[in-house]
């Protein structure tokens, strides 16, 4: 990439980067030792311990772990001042609808507000900087495109399209996404919003589809499909969603909303095949994995489709995905292959 965020940022706070994206993205960062990157995270279930344990990573010297429960308004507050941030990357969130069917509550409090006590100390920090600090300073909220609802077959999202949560977690992230914009709003406080499709890719917990798929194929499981499998989502790759923040970060304007997809729409049924199908030649399967298929009672509320339209983006910031979703997958299985204990860890 021809860009650094060195050249701009000093100090990063990344806010749930013992998640998934959020940890991807610590990885990246920390390769620039003109970048502190702080990581904080209240570590639940889903974080992924042995990163945040990794000797390789904690003996980087431009980055620090804090374990801050956001929900926790003094903590947080003291986490913001003393690391003096001029970018917040805020991912700390609850993110399984299952969970959030069966543990409503949990995504209130969690996304809705945590994201405002973060905003609040991010606030009253960003005050107190001087005219060319406050200049300089951003708050990145990354949300999904799960808080605009489900889509029939035609048509997308995009950055003007009607709020209509269907789940407690899309209400709780939209929740949150609404905090934000009235900040920038009411504060002139520098916040921008990212509207994500589905991402995939190494290291993600194994109770989202596509490593759960993997898991059970690789243990020779059943796997579960909801309904019959007809939903449809747009898929993408990790390193393409951290280039587009990226970039979101240095040339994008506060007050702004950015949707990011990908343009590779895909029905579960047909994801999944294509992962059976991909593994048992790497694995030289006799049995056809396919066979291991098992549809199960339909999620309660469960969106037909995502689809989100990047034209804005694209013009406005020079992003677009670059990732197929073959190519994808298929290193995505290959780190999985080559990682078999990361995913054992996990009892799905």
């Amino acid at each position: 990439m021809n860009y650094k965020l060195s050249n701009y940022f000093k100090n990063i706070i990344i806010t749930g980067g013992a998640g998934f994206i959020g940890s991807n993205l610590v990885l990246r960062l920390i390769k620039d030792k003109n970048l502190n990157i702080f990581n904080i995270d209240k570590i639940s279930y889903s974080s992924d311990k042995e990163f945040l344990n990794n000797s390789n990573i904690k003996k980087n010297i431009n980055y620090q772990f804090l374990k801050v429960d956001l929900l926790n308004q003094i903590e947080t507050n003291n986490a913001i001042e003393s690391i003096n941030p001029d970018l917040i990357i805020n991912f700390a969130a609850e993110s399984h609808v299952d969970r959030s069917i069966s543990n409503p509550r949990l995504f209130l409090e969690s996304n809705v507000i945590g994201t405002y006590n973060l905003l609040e100390a991010s606030k009253n920090y960003w005050n107190k900087l001087s005219v060319k600090e406050k200049l300089k300073f951003k708050f990145m909220h990354i949300s999904t495109d799960e808080v605009f609802g489900s889509l029939l077959d035609t048509g997308k999202f995009s950055e003007i399209s009607p709020y209509q949560p269907s789940s407690p977690y899309s209400a709780s992230k939209a929740s949150s996404d609404h905090f934000v914009n009235a900040w920038f709003k009411t504060y002139g406080f520098p916040s921008i919003i990212t509207n994500c499709t589905n991402n995939y890719g190494p290291r993600q917990f194994p109770e989202k589809l596509l490593p759960l798929c993997i898991s059970k194929i690789l243990t020779n499981s059943r796997i579960p499909i909801y309904g019959d499998g007809s939903n449809i989502r747009d898929w993408i790759y990790i390193d393409d969603h951290l280039d587009s923040l990226e970039i979101i970060a240095l040339k994008g304007k506060p007050g702004k909303r950015y949707c990011i997809g990908a343009n590779q729409e895909i029905s579960n049924l047909e994801i999944i095949k294509l992962l059976c199908k991909k593994l048992d030649k790497k694995l030289n399967r006799k049995n056809s994995s396919l066979d291991l298929i098992e549809f199960v009672k339909d999620r309660d509320g469960h969106d037909y489709r995502y689809s989100v339209d990047s034209s804005y983006i694209k013009k406005e910031l020079n992003w677009e995905a670059k990732v197929t979703l073959d190519i994808g997958l298929d290193k995505t299985i290959s780190w999985y292959l080559n990682n078999i204990d990361w995913i054992n860890k996990f009892k799905y």
